[in-house]
């Protein structure tokens, strides 16, 4: 089994190399070298799923030293519950994504590039999963980082018609090497963060080895704990990376201005791989701090769990208000996973709060992650497709798209319908588990806010399928039918790996409950036979729970569903607008992203900028100077002159210090003769 593991982390990384060398020969071989790797890792992976349905052997740990002093330095794997869901995750639906490459990507001049960085990204996205200890994962961390950078600001050259914002007068544009520059800042600043907690835990754990960490904290957090300001220092620090990484409150604006890379990229990064390892991270570290709360009992230990639930719940809120004002496709989907993964920080977040909600929580923020990749990876996908199609990034540039793209249309309806929660389908069942571990926590003000959010993403999520696929059509459309480009239906091989994907959320809705059991079987061996952490039972509640939060959970979603289908399907979203000067306000405020990004752009991303340009211009460019142009003439010139006036004119004071040097070693000398 190990040889699998680690037979799906290389086989991408030599998949760049061959795609290097297919394009030299021909683009058709170039095309099967770029999606057979990815697939073959996918493969590799399934091949480990007979691993989860019997929990029993795991876990199972594959290592090799590479320093042996003054540490321990090891490279080597980790298969457990946790990592074998997130490898599945991320590699079936990075293949898929692959595949639709082909098509979307069909004629673009840096095709070869973005092929071999796609690779690189899924490649490190397995190794940053599977590694055994924090120093490797912190190697896929970063590489996960530096790539998506690189597919962000994909469009470096930063051409007018891949910039992202506005519409013009509305917003200021960005273009795609700042998107790019500012995903690298922002997600930067928390993984150095990060990584000076990780240097701390080294310090009192002596390892940095998963399983030993969770084995050993009994006793080195007890150590850590004598200063409980340095266990909330730990705290702040290693959540600083997740925030970032999963773009949580308050890192959290720099994922909308990702779309600028291509539609690909957006499903890459939004759905399989870079914002899902915070998420993993955080589940990676519950079992230390649950060991620090109720083992060590160190109360500090808590306000791991409490900041957890807390920016989830925050950030649900704050970025699905700004879906509701979005004009750009992608964006809105953006904040949409923003929100989304809020709920997953949730449910870790609640798992460490009491000894009966562990495992309930840790079961419902993973099993939400795996519906949420599938549903925001079809989603995405679809909307690269219907962009494609309208040559517009702009909802109010669709309209009446239903009847040109079919296909697509009805399988971004299956996403989107997952993604309000409406049941049978997956999205509904890991949602309402979040919720339901809430009411179990007895956190009540986020249950509160996680319902209120309920309501805005139904309505954001009914006004972005009513503006794109019915009403009227919109100016750009009959513009492009004037021009004899009608839309049409995307390439088979786009909406294939679409149908694909909408399939795929059909069968996890219909074994939603036999999959949300698997999941809490392998959480409780994993947990509390294997890590050994102490556990209560639920206590009995007089309400039935299951039943209050399905009647809430539905009673949300019509809510927020129906209002925005009567304003969006009729186009009367002005006169409401205009008929209320909160709405008015509201609209404002929430389309200015609560000004949080125009802060973030001139304290962090312009200040980057200024630095560069200081370093360039005015100490690089004059160190330059001075090394290449002053110090040769220093050396050349000058300097032969000085030598020789100095030798003219101390000649006899040279001389003379000779002769005095002389007699006075040989005074010493005699001196100190036996």
């Amino acid at each position: 089994m190990h040889l699998y593991a680690w037979l799906a982390i290389i086989l991408p990384f030599i998949g760049i190399a061959a795609i290097y060398v297919a394009s030299c020969i021909s683009g058709r071989l170039r095309n099967l070298a770029a999606v057979a790797f990815p697939i073959m890792a996918a493969l590799c992976c399934l091949r480990l799923l007979p691993l989860l349905l019997h929990p029993g052997q795991l876990p199972l740990e594959s290592s090799w030293v590479w320093v042996t002093h003054p540490f321990i330095l090891e490279i080597g794997i980790l298969l457990d519950p946790l990592s074998l869901i997130l490898i599945l995750v991320v590699s079936v639906i990075s293949a898929i994504i692959a595949v639709y490459c082909l098509g979307y990507m069909k004629g673009d001049p840096g095709i070869n590039r973005f092929l071999m960085l796609v690779n690189l990204f899924i490649g490190s996205m397995l190794l940053l999963v599977l590694a055994n200890n924090l120093l490797l994962l912190f190697v896929g961390w970063k590489l996960v980082g530096l790539c998506s950078y690189a597919l962000i600001g994909f469009y470096y050259k930063d051409e007018r018609k891949y910039w992202i914002g506005g519409p013009e007068g509305d917003a200021p544009m960005t273009t795609p090497s700042f998107c790019g520059l500012k995903a690298l800042v922002v997600t930067g600043v928390g993984d150095l963060i990060m990584l000076g907690g990780i240097l701390i835990i080294f310090f009192y754990a002596h390892t940095l080895n998963l399983m030993e960490l969770y084995k050993s904290a009994p006793v080195w957090f007890p150590e850590l704990a004598q200063n409980p300001n340095l266990v909330v220092l730990v705290t702040f620090m290693l959540l600083a990376g997740p925030i970032g990484k999963s773009a949580q409150f308050p890192l959290h604006e720099w994922l909308p201005e990702a779309m600028a890379g291509p539609g690909p990229v957006s499903a890459l990064i939004h759905a399989a791989t870079m914002v899902k390892s915070g998420v993993y991270l955080v589940a990676r570290l519950v079992p230390i701090f649950y060991i620090g709360r109720w083992v060590a009992d160190c109360q500090s230990a808590e306000l791991f769990f409490t900041i957890t639930a807390w920016v989830g719940a925050i950030t649900a809120f704050i970025a699905a208000t700004q879906g509701l004002v979005a004009k750009e496709l992608k964006k809105i989907m953006a904040f949409s996973t923003v929100s989304q993964i809020g709920y997953m920080w949730i449910g870790l977040g609640v798992a460490g709060l009491t000894q009966s909600t562990l495992v309930a929580g840790t079961t419902a923020g993973i099993f939400h992650l795996i519906s949420h990749a599938i549903f925001k990876a079809c989603l995405f996908l679809c909307a690269g497709s219907v962009i494609h199609a309208v040559h517009s990034i702009y909802i109010q540039d669709m309209g009446g798209m239903r009847r040109y793209m079919p296909y697509t249309w009805f399988f971004m309806m299956i996403a989107a319908v997952c993604l309000m929660g409406i049941p049978p389908l997956p999205g509904f069942w890991s949602k309402d588990a979040i919720l339901l571990v809430n009411l179990e926590a007895h956190h009540i003000p986020i249950f509160v806010i996680a319902i209120a959010t309920v309501a805005l993403t139904a309505f954001y999520t009914t006004r972005m399928m009513a503006m794109v696929f019915y009403g009227a059509e919109s100016q750009n459309l009959s513009h492009l039918k004037e021009e004899s480009q009608t839309p049409h239906e995307a390439l088979p091989i786009m909406w294939g790996a679409c149908g694909l994907l909408a399939l795929m959320l059909l069968a996890l809705g219909a074994g939603g409950p036999w999959v949300e059991r698997l999941l809490h079987h392998n959480f409780v061996l994993n947990l509390t036979e294997t890590l050994k952490l102490p556990i209560k039972e639920a206590a009995e509640h007089a309400i039935n729970y299951h039943l209050l939060v399905t009647c809430l959970s539905i009673g949300a979603i019509l809510a927020g569903m129906i209002p925005a289908w009567v304003i969006y399907r009729s186009h009367e979203r002005k006169i409401i607008l205009q008929s209320r000067s909160v709405f008015r306000e509201l609209h404002i405020f929430f389309w200015h992203r609560w000004f949080i990004d125009a802060f973030y752009n001139r304290l962090f991303i312009n200040g980057t900028l200024k630095l560069a340009d200081f370093v360039a211009f005015e100490i690089e460019d004059n160190f330059d100077n001075l090394i290449h142009h002053r110090l040769p003439v220093l050396v050349t010139e000058r300097l032969p002159h000085l030598l020789l006036r100095l030798k003219t004119e101390t000649d006899n004071f040279l001389y003379i210090g000779a002769y005095l040097m002389g007699i006075i070693l040989l005074t010493i000398g005699l001196a100190m003769w036996p």
